[in-house]
């Protein structure tokens, strides 16, 4: 066993440089040659200390491999995952540590299963090649984040106290185990994303002992390796300041503090900086991004959903390879800003791969519970019942890897490198920024005549920019996405979001909140901690059992049918706890309970509609009663109308899915834009909360429209041929039934690619025609079901050049209801047991019989149609009394009915 001690590993970066390839190409350069021709651009970070740490989290890389999982090289050969990083540029590897993550059969809780012997093993894996170890202690048995810190099993019913010393021991048995296995450990973090709490201890004075505890062990073991403490949520205002303060008022001993940044959920990185730069200044430590990342697609990889999965979830860099990049480059500048003491950036789960496609969900389930390799498995359940015991599964990262699903590197891998040198790509469109317009229900729809564009060399321009015209369709609450094209033909978004008017004052708690009681303790209103939208929110905590409640009267409301509705998020509650949400009037009230599922995880019920007369007085409330330590937001409270109910939108719902499903590019290109904008039509019909009749009839048809108007690319010079409709109704049975076949013969001519066919003018049939030039065509429409009657029959053939009317065909259907059945019995004894049976013996064929005695049904059954041929129908009966029974029979079909003539049956006996 090979150990690179840091200051080897650090002169090696440089070196690794030379490795990084450009475009899968060899392109050597130091960190001082400038930039490097590249498959991305990626402008060099400034002032990056040679030292800097770029590290990855690579805890589920066990589970992977034992799931079959194999990592490649640039060159797509197999290699070892920590040498392929390590020639990327990467410096240093993060592996967390559960303290027990098994059930009491051995089975484990998933996630990587990473126990202290999976860490030893990926520990030692990262120093044979040369690279750092981060040891992330979560004190809990599963995953620790802000709205889970869960104690670990063995120490559940431990005092403050009795958790102190657990810590120490576990600390101290864990990383002398990794000192034994000569794992080179860096930096060793004592608790992960600790904003609430920390081995299921809250309150600071608690957390402190269990942080000191930590850093202790760790000072005793690796007296060399940096300790760190870890936050989240640096996008709060204030947030970071108090924590730090909290840990140097109470004597902790650390080095570094460090943060999660999630572009998607974390501010900006200009915030970023000025935040841990107060903290590095004010209390002289070390600062670092624990965990960052974004996405290269919104793909799922595995068949169990992703994290990150819509555009509107990840809209502050382009979703793709480059903007990855960007995303982890404009980080590490973030941290280099900071001075000297901005000292790295990890990458959480860069090879967090699928363990097989969707189309092997079953397989995948299997390895995901055998080792481990999802982020969590059912049986996780027993310790995590909330979470991991409802959502267990796969992957929900593997589309924010730096690698491919089939575990090449994708070159934002290199950006830990290209970061040093700066890298340069042929310039390309990287974005083309989406509209987003927020509209009162009943404002007009304007949208912006240009959009940005940006490119990968990090300039960008306006276009002009043509919108389709699909916000005509827009009705009524919703999101709507409008589509358009610049003038150099890129693809554009404007999404449209129209709201009910609310009639609350600041509802999300933005700015003057006096509209607002509230009584009782724990409540903040207008706090900083996690809005869902905007800045602020209503925040809710308190150490002993606490309740509150928050109200607000609004008076003057317009006649109508009202509903409440709001987000909340938070855990930490006991079983007796509740938060509701209630609306009430003079006539009624309603309420609903908030459901509290952890943290981000928003619950957002709506109330039961009230009735309100004119002008009258509606009262929101929130109302909780809670457990010590339980924690939440509340944020955009709504007072609006009651939605109208909608319309059944299922038939329009499978129109576009048949519609999404034709292949556009067999077909001409109007034709093909025709269906383009019918298919707009409809999602925007179907984005609409209550949907009319009116716009899902209207678009239902214009999709059928849009199909039916489809045309294939031709080499037709003219119109098609004259061709004639033709039927045999009367010549295949000899009866003019209700059953025939219309024809269509073009004996010679131009061909067509598609016949329609109208039934008294209605559109009956389109028929796809193979084009052969010129020549004859042919075509069958079978027709059921018509009653007596004239029908004409029309029609047109129609190819790229036009449209060429069929000459007609009357049909006259005067057979179209059944023969007449013939009814006789058996019954030549007289007694009380016979048999009916009704013949039709030639003739238009029936597909149902009925047996009536009088006006009573006594049985009925189907029959098989197979015009002129017999039909036979019985019913056998029993029991009959004395006397005279009449019965007459009646078969049927589409066309219509026929009775029998009555038959009287005497019983004697």
């Amino acid at each position: 066993m090979s150990h690179h001690p840091r200051s080897a590993r650090l002169a090696a970066v440089a070196a690794s440089l030379a490795l990084v390839i450009t475009g899968l190409a060899a392109a050597p350069a130091a960190a001082d040659d400038g930039p490097v021709e590249a498959g991305i651009t990626v402008p060099k970070v400034e002032n990056l200390p040679a030292d800097f740490i770029s590290g990855v989290d690579l805890s589920s890389a066990i589970a992977l491999e034992e799931s079959g999982v194999v990592f490649r090289d640039a060159a797509g050969r197999p290699a070892d995952l920590f040498d392929v990083l390590a020639d990327a540029g990467v410096t240093d590897v993060r592996v967390r540590v559960w303290n027990d993550p098994f059930d009491a059969a051995g089975n484990g809780y998933g996630g990587g299963d990473n126990d202290v012997a999976h860490a030893v093993e990926i520990g030692r894996r990262a120093t044979d090649a040369g690279l750092g170890v981060l040891v992330d202690f979560h004190y809990s048995d599963f995953w620790a984040d802000p709205a889970k810190q869960q104690a670990p099993k063995a120490w559940a019913s431990m005092t403050v106290e009795q958790k102190t010393v657990a810590v120490t021991a576990f600390t101290t048995d864990a990383l002398e185990e990794l000192k034994t296995a000569g794992v080179d450990v860096q930096m060793v973090q004592v608790g992960n994303e600790t904003n609430n709490a920390v081995a299921g201890v809250s309150g600071w004075d608690g957390m402190a002992q269990i942080f000191s505890a930590g850093s202790a062990a760790v000072r005793a073991v690796f007296p060399d390796a940096l300790v760190a403490v870890h936050f989240t949520n640096p996008e709060s205002s204030g947030r970071y300041a108090g924590y730090a303060a909290n840990l140097a008022s109470r004597g902790v001993d650390y080095d570094v503090f460090a943060s999660s940044y999630y572009p998607y959920w974390h501010g900006t990185v200009a915030n970023l900086t000025a935040v841990l730069e107060n903290v590095a200044d004010t209390y002289g430590k070390k600062v670092m991004v624990a965990e960052t990342s974004w996405a290269y697609t919104l793909e799922d990889g595995d068949g169990h959903g992703n994290v990150i999965d819509l555009p509107a979830e990840a809209t502050q860099y382009p979703v793709s390879v480059q903007g990855q990049a960007d995303a982890v480059r404009d980080v590490i500048q973030a941290v280099a800003n900071v001075g000297s003491a901005g000292i790295g950036v990890f990458y959480w789960e860069p090879a967090w791969l699928p363990v097989g496609p969707p189309s092997a969900l079953d397989a995948n389930k299997a390895l995901w519970e055998t080792h481990g390799s999802g982020w969590a498995s059912s049986y996780a359940g027993e310790y995590d019942p909330d979470d991991a015991g409802q959502w267990y599964g796969g992957s929900a990262w593997d589309n924010q890897a730096l690698f491919a699903h089939d575990g090449t590197p994708l070159e934002s891998l290199n950006v830990f490198a290209y970061a040093r040198t700066g890298a340069v790509a042929p310039r390309e469109v990287t974005a083309v920024a989406p509209v987003s317009l927020a509209l009162a229900e009943g404002d007009a729809v304007i949208l912006p005549a240009t959009v940005t564009v940006s490119y990968n060399d990090g300039s960008s321009e306006t276009q002009p920019v043509t919108w389709s015209d699909t916000a005509k369709w827009i009705d009524g609450p919703g999101t709507y996405t409008i589509s358009g094209v610049t003038s150099s033909g890129l693809a554009a978004t404007a999404t449209v979001v129209v709201a009910q008017a609310n009639l609350l004052r600041s509802p999300g708690f933005e700015g003057d909140n006096s509209a607002w009681t509230k009584t009782g303790a724990g409540l903040t209103v207008g706090a900083w901690d996690d809005p869902r939208t905007g800045a602020h929110s209503a925040h809710f905590w308190a150490a002993n059992a606490y309740s509150f409640t928050l109200s607000q009267r609004v008076d003057g409301v317009p006649a109508g049918s009202y509903v409440v509705r709001g987000a909340l998020q938070g855990d930490g509650e006991d079983a007796a706890s509740s938060v509701r949400l209630s609306v009430s009037s003079p006539s009624g009230e309603a309420s609903i309970p908030f459901s509290m599922d952890g943290w981000r995880n928003w619950s957002v019920p709506t109330t039961a509609p009230i009735e309100v007369p004119a002008g009258g007085s509606v009262t929101v409330t929130v109302t909780a009663a809670l457990s010590g330590g339980a924690w939440g937001t509340v944020d955009d409270v709504e007072l609006v109308r009651a939605a109208p109910t909608g319309v059944d939108t299922s038939a329009l719902a499978a129109a576009l899915a048949d519609a999404e499903g034709v292949d556009r590019s067999a077909y001409a290109p109007a034709t093909a834009a025709g269906l383009q904008a019918a298919i707009e039509r409809a999602r925007i019909v179907l984005s609409a909360d209550a949907p009319s009749r009116t716009g899902v009839d209207g678009a239902t048809t214009a999709l059928a429209d849009a199909v039916d108007g489809l045309l294939v690319v031709d080499t037709a010079a003219r119109a098609p041929g004259r061709g004639i409709l033709s039927h045999d109704n009367g010549w295949d049975t000899g009866l003019k039934d209700g059953a025939y076949t219309v024809r269509m013969n073009l004996w010679w001519g131009e061909n067509a690619t598609k016949l329609r066919v109208f039934e008294n003018g209605e559109r009956i049939a389109t028929v796809a025609l193979g084009y052969g030039g010129v020549g004859a065509q042919s075509a069958e429409i079978p027709v059921t079901g018509k009653e007596n009657g004239v029908y004409v029959y029309t029609g047109e053939l129609v190819n790229s050049q036009g449209t060429t009317a069929l000459q007609p065909v009357t049909v006259t259907v005067t057979d179209a209801s059944p023969a007449k059945p013939v009814l006789s019995h058996d019954n030549k004894d007289g007694d009380g047991t016979y048999a009916l049976t009704a013949d039709l013996w030639w003739g238009t064929n029936a597909t149902t019989y009925r047996f009536y005695e009088g006006d009573t049904l006594v049985g009925e059954g189907a029959l098989v149609a197979a015009t002129p041929g017999a039909q036979r129908a019985t019913l056998s009966v029993t029991g009959a009394t004395r006397g005279t029974h009449t019965y007459r029979v009646v078969f049927a079909n589409d066309a219509g009915a026929t009775a029998s003539k009555d038959l009287a049956v005497t019983v004697r006996k």
